[in-house]
């Protein structure tokens, strides 16, 4: 039997969790609510088990262990634990140890509640006590982290929770998924004909949207995962002072990085979002340390200069993303993006 092959439809649909925009698209219309239910109980549970907002979550009970071994379910343990490798990818640049010094300057509470309140806080630079403090016993199945020490999963947890939202729906209903976390980006199962097509940008805006302002870029992406971080999206003012949430681990405090924003295509949504968040604390080093990886990559510096390593695709919109390497974190035609 001949006849032409028509493209593959697809169906998404946008709502808020784990403090963010969430945004899932399938290619099978008739899958969508259903793999929507899934993933609202999937992201139920991270928030569960990994929030540092919820006093009966998990990770709280970290908090309160005063260095005991404390038994965690297998969602927790496995955000450990790429947290963890995250850490030693990046030789310590991305650390989950930073939770103490987020609740410091002003991060202690969903980013909503933050940006209403103009308390003055204290800014002291004090190296965040290091990733290699914390132990994980598989078999016992327990954590242990030092009395003091506060994790904070947020440089990874979302990512991972992106790239296992999309696995467990692709391979639930055998369509292709994209999983979007704010600007996370994770897909997973046949993608569309032309790939998912995704809208890099630094400014925050509606999918179907061009940005008004601020450069962007258009790549499509057939595997992976895709991830951009910045120091604009989340930032708030305290005391007189402004603030982001990327954290240098080496003071405790706010990066001072060249870097607007750097979005980062990787095998998996956790590793690119790992390395993006790197390369805003590596600053002027990112570009040749992206390189060395071999992660394509875009950088855009605070006055609108854009700079890409091998791999990314070229122009405005660009072209695909090998199978192999993830995407930055940023909106996508089906999906919104920004940086975060």
């Amino acid at each position: 039997m001949s006849g032409t092959l028509r493209p593959r439809t697809t169906a998404g649909t946008e709502w808020r969790a784990l403090g963010t925009t969430v945004r899932l698209v399938v290619t099978d219309p008739a899958l969508l609510d259903s793999c929507n239910l899934l993933l609202a109980r999937h992201l139920a549970a991270v928030d569960a088990a990994c929030s540092r907002f919820r006093a009966d979550s998990e990770l709280a009970a970290l908090d309160a262990s005063e260095g005991r071994p404390v038994r965690v379910g297998p969602l927790l343990a496995e955000a450990v634990s790429v947290a963890l490798r995250a850490a030693e990818t990046t030789d310590g640049a991305v650390d989950p140890t930073v939770g103490s010094a987020m609740d410091a300057i002003g991060y202690d509470r969903d980013f909503t509640l933050v940006q209403d309140d103009d308390r003055p806080v204290r800014l002291t630079v004090r190296r965040v006590p290091g990733w290699r403090t914390v132990r994980i016993d598989r078999a016992a199945g327990t954590i242990a982290v030092p009395a003091g020490v506060r994790l904070d999963l947020g440089a990874t947890a979302k990512a991972w929770a992106a790239d296992t939202a999309a696995a467990l729906l692709a391979r639930t209903a055998g369509c292709g998924v994209l999983v979007g976390l704010g600007g996370d980006t994770a897909v997973a199962g046949e993608p569309p004909a032309d790939g998912w097509q995704i809208r890099v940008q630094d400014v925050t805006g509606p999918v179907d949207d061009s940005p008004a302002e601020g450069p962007y870029a258009m790549v499509g992406l057939r595997g992976g995962g895709l991830a951009t971080s910045g120091t604009a999206a989340r930032n708030w003012r305290r005391g007189g002072k402004t603030l982001h949430h990327i954290v240098d681990p080496g003071t405790g405090l706010p990066v001072r990085t060249p870097w607007r924003t750097v979005s980062v295509a990787a095998p998996t949504c956790a590793e690119a979002n790992a390395a993006t968040t790197a390369a805003l604390v590596k600053g002027a080093a990112a570009e040749r340390w992206l390189t060395r990886r071999g992660l394509p990559a875009r950088l855009v510096n605070e006055e609108g200069l854009v700079m890409t390593t091998p791999g990314w695709p070229a122009g405005p919109r660009g072209a695909g993303l090998r199978r192999s390497a993830a995407p930055p974190r940023s909106a996508t035609s089906p999906h919104r993006g920004a940086a975060a």
